[in-house]
């Protein structure tokens, strides 16, 4: 049997006048994400428990069958696995996005733009590594990443403030939203400095000069203790892979013990290497049993509240990755082919929801398909009265035990 899981990070949506009351899965022309609805096990699922915020963090956990309510510790531990980043026990690792705050220095300093304009990986490399070389320390370190996601880790810090995301804040004035709490004074300082030193720094005038806008500021937050988690491998006896652009998912497939696939021209946007997730996973399939294949690009979108974008995105997606895996997963044998959502990022709201998400099972085993007859999106997964809940169980059933639906 392979397993295979395709996830369009913040595919789900609410229905939005912008699209005459639908929702982008609604809009969009998904004919393969559609059959596997159709012929399959169409329902929803909850991946983010009661009281813990709505990120791909929590989310991505849930689907791989962890659940976070015990092993959750933060998003920056996650991130500094799939970078390579030792942590030690008291060492807290932080998300450190590269952003343009709008009316800096000022009382109505405001998020303008939580990407810094989807900074180059060759620009914020840059950037980071001559803040390390002025703010870097034993205690202090600065870790390049991809485009505006970077890392930073606090080694021997014995508590940390609470912080939020900059994708929450977006067009909001910055001052409520700092670091509070635990050593919230010190995290402040790092981002005061740091934000000073790119005042002048070459790569943003580079970027001005050309129209773009700079990467004026670091912010940190989604702060955590390294985790521990008991791998795949060991869970399900199976090896697998995880295919992303992203340090974060990247992480947790580390964590997870899963072989980390990089591709040529992943970038974790709307132009991504489609086509080259697709086939990698199909290469890998010939040496693992078990293949996990992200797409960040329908989530930038709903952050952007691009209504266009994200239908792109989403039609990109069911075509050049779900399709080409449904076109060639028969060569295998038996197979289970699950698509989904981690979480909706509503165009309206600009950020993640934690309201449960479609998803739906293929499986090559007709006795294991509960045969929905309904197209793939928000409303015929709820009217399948199917809810799987809490969301971290969804894999289990994957794995080991999907005839459950079926009544088998």
């Amino acid at each position: 049997m392979k397993y295979v899981v395709l996830l369009g990070d913040g595919m789900a949506d609410y229905p939005t006048v912008k699209l005459g009351g639908k929702t982008p899965l609604q809009c969009a022309f998904t004919p393969h994400l559609d059959e596997i609805a159709a012929c399959g096990t169409l329902g929803l699922v909850d991946t983010i428990p009661a009281g813990f915020p709505p990120g791909s963090d929590v989310a991505n956990l849930s689907v791989l069958g962890y659940d976070p309510v015990q092993l959750y510790t933060g998003r920056g531990p996650l991130e500094a696995a799939s970078m390579g980043v030792n942590l030690g026990p008291n060492d807290v690792a932080y998300r450190c996005n590269l952003v343009t705050i709008g009316n800096k220095n000022t009382a109505d300093a405001f998020m303008d733009d939580f990407t810094a304009g989807h900074i180059s990986t060759a620009e914020s490399s840059e950037i980071i590594q001559d803040i390390n070389k002025q703010l870097g320390s034993s205690q202090y370190q600065f870790y390049p990443g991809v485009g505006y996601r970077h890392l930073f880790v606090w080694r021997n810090s014995l508590a940390a403030p609470n912080t939020t995301p900059p994708h929450d804040i977006t067009g909001k004035a910055i001052a409520p939203y700092l670091p509070q709490g635990d050593n919230a004074d010190e995290i402040n300082l790092v981002m005061q400095k740091a934000s000073e030193m790119l005042n002048n720094h070459r790569t943003n005038i580079a970027r001005l000069n050309n129209g773009k806008k700079a990467a004026n500021s670091i912010w940190l937050w989604g702060q955590g203790r390294k985790p521990k988690i008991i791998p795949l491998a060991s869970k399900y006896g199976l090896q697998g892979g995880m295919i992303s652009a992203v340090d974060l998912l990247n992480g947790i497939g580390v964590i997870a013990g899963l072989k980390i696939i990089r591709v040529p021209g992943a970038t974790g946007y709307i132009d991504t290497n489609y086509e080259g997730k697709a086939k990698a996973a199909l290469d890998a399939l010939n040496f693992m049993d078990f293949i996990f294949v992200h797409l960040e690009a329908p989530d930038e979108m709903g952050h952007e509240g691009n209504a266009e974008g994200k239908i792109e995105a989403i039609e990109n997606f069911d075509e050049k990755i779900v399709g080409t895996i449904l076109n060639n997963i028969r060569s295998f044998g038996d197979f289970r082919v699950l698509v989904l959502s981690d979480h909706p990022t509503p165009l309206d709201l600009k950020t993640h929801s934690g309201d449960p998400s479609p998803f739906a099972v293929l499986s090559s085993r007709k006795e294991e398909n509960k045969e929905s007859g309904d197209p793939y999106n928000e409303i015929t997964a709820k009217k399948s009265g199917i809810l799987i809940s809490p969301g971290y169980l969804l894999m289990d059933k994957f794995i080991q035990d999907w005839r459950v639906f079926v009544g088998s």
